[in-house]
């Protein structure tokens, strides 16, 4: 597995509103919670089989209308994050590789506004 795809930290910021990742190859990737939680993999929240793997890096860059809170953060084998939400919901498994390119997605989405 490519080093960027490997996280070596996991930091949930409840109050910030954010979650931090380190990645293998050194670099640092930093997500609004709701942006996460707006962008869950799931089946349901997604709409189908067919949408699993696309996100909407746009949610990560509005003003968040809802806070989330992050409860628990667990590694799921070496492949992905499952998040327990404050609402309930813990079907999403974030698979470390969508996390890269969900943060890769975003700056290049605030790159094409500047």
């Amino acid at each position: 597995m490519e080093k960027r795809f490997i996280p070596v930290s996991v930091d949930v910021g409840n109050s910030e509103q954010t979650l931090t990742l380190g990645w293998a190859d050194g670099h640092q990737s930093k997500f609004s919670l709701f942006g996460l939680r707006k962008n869950c993999p799931c089946v349901s929240c997604r709409g189908g089989h067919d949408m699993m793997g696309r996100f909407e890096p746009q949610l990560f860059l509005v003003e968040p209308t809802q806070t989330f809170k992050i409860i628990s953060a667990e590694s799921i084998g070496n492949h992905a994050l499952k998040i327990t939400w404050d609402d309930g919901h813990n079907a999403g498994m974030y698979r470390w590789d969508l996390l890269r390119h969900m943060d890769e997605s975003v700056k290049k989405l605030k790159q094409s506004y500047e």
